[in-house]
């Protein structure tokens, strides 16, 4: 496991309303350099929602964000630009340009930042390529690819501009428990090759025992558990329990 540093993200009391509905009542929680930090709870409970906060995306009801020692909901669109590109991002689905290949879908954020043609790009590709186990398939568009490899695809294109962070959201999301695994080992690695720190969205309880160096557990857009997996596995707690072993409450 991960020897954590100090803190990167720091949120403080914070909210987010869209609409009439209350996403976030107040989370508080830091995230420190290094580690693993996975985030369990149902559908709807403002996990997502929490990762867009985070990188900016969408602007917080109030409450604080602290990321590598800046207030991220003072800053404006072009202050954010800096703020986004220290965090990588694995959506859900992969997220690649069905009309891009592999190499080109990888290349992406590195154009996006301005970067030329070169051969410290060319390497830059084939390192992270490498990496993920698809050195030679970056000629390749993602429809050739089956659905683990799309997500190893999304991975390098998530750490090629070496990020301080990378976020996953339900990186395992709709794969069989063999690829699952893969992406769960390979989500380690890369957290130990890069030295980054990395937020884990899943539902994945296999996930949470084999990548996660603490969890959080939210319900009713607070965190109602935070502690290490073992603690996570033994609470005596009735909602996590239900939720960690996947009973149904009838009286709900």
């Amino acid at each position: 496991m991960s020897t954590a540093g100090p803190p990167f993200i720091s949120v403080r009391n914070l909210h987010k309303q869209i609409g009439d509905q209350q996403i976030l009542r107040g989370i508080n929680l830091t995230i420190r350099e290094g580690e693993n930090l996975v985030i369990i709870g149902g559908s709807g409970t403002g996990k997502s929602v929490f990762l867009k906060l985070v990188m900016g995306l969408i602007p917080a009801t109030s409450g604080s964000i602290i990321v590598d020692n800046t207030e991220i909901t003072t800053l404006n669109e072009r202050q954010l630009g800096p703020h986004r590109r220290k965090i990588g991002m694995l959506f859900q689905d992969g997220a690649l340009f069905d009309s891009l290949t592999v190499a080109e879908n990888v290349a992406f954020p590195l154009r996006e930042s301005g970067m030329k043609d070169s051969p410290d790009m060319h390497s830059r590709i084939h390192e992270v390529l490498a990496a993920v186990g698809l050195a030679d398939h970056g000629h390749k568009l993602p429809a050739a690819l089956s659905g683990g490899m799309r997500k190893r695809a999304a991975l390098a294109r998530a750490v090629v501009s070496r990020p301080r962070c990378i976020f996953y959201d339900e990186p395992t999301a709709g794969l069989d428990p063999i690829v699952s695994d893969s992406i769960d080992r390979l989500i380690r690695r890369t957290q130990l090759h890069y030295r980054c720190t990395s937020v884990v969205v899943t539902h994945d309880m296999r996930s949470v025992r084999s990548v996660a160096d603490r969890v959080v557990y939210f319900r009713d857009g607070l965190i109602h558990f935070e502690g290490s997996p073992d603690q996570l596995f033994s609470s005596t707690d009735p909602l996590v329990r239900q939720f960690v072993e996947g009973h149904c409450d009838e009286d709900e």
